[in-house]
């Protein structure tokens, strides 16, 4: 749970997002990661550089060519956090449900 600050800055944005979800498909080269993309192979890098740092995915260079795969460990971390609060909000939920149907039946 140590970078779940990382992995949140690093999901904070749209297209950091789409790019794991495009290398939950699979490994690809950075060229092919970025063609989707409406941005120079720069800008993608950038985005891919601080998915990296979060631990997110893995970049190898083969040769000239870098490669990117998806790395989910960090996420099970985040899921893990949130699910406590999905908890606490599914006991409102139920807690106001019968707050409710004791008003229906005044």
């Amino acid at each position: 749970m140590e970078n779940l600050d990382e992995t949140f800055a690093a999901l904070c944005d749209g297209t950091r997002r789409a790019i794991l979800g495009r290398l939950m498909q699979g490994e690809t080269s950075l060229s092919e990661l970025a063609e989707p993309f409406h941005m120079s192979q720069t800008a993608v890098s950038k985005h891919v550089n601080i998915l990296s740092d979060a631990g997110l995915l893995v970049v190898e260079k083969r040769g000239r060519t870098r490669h990117c795969r998806l790395n989910a460990e960090p996420m099970k971390q985040a899921t893990s956090w949130l699910t406590d609060y999905q908890a606490f909000w599914t006991q409102q939920f139920d807690n106001l449900a019968l707050y409710l149907a004791t008003e229906d039946d005044k």
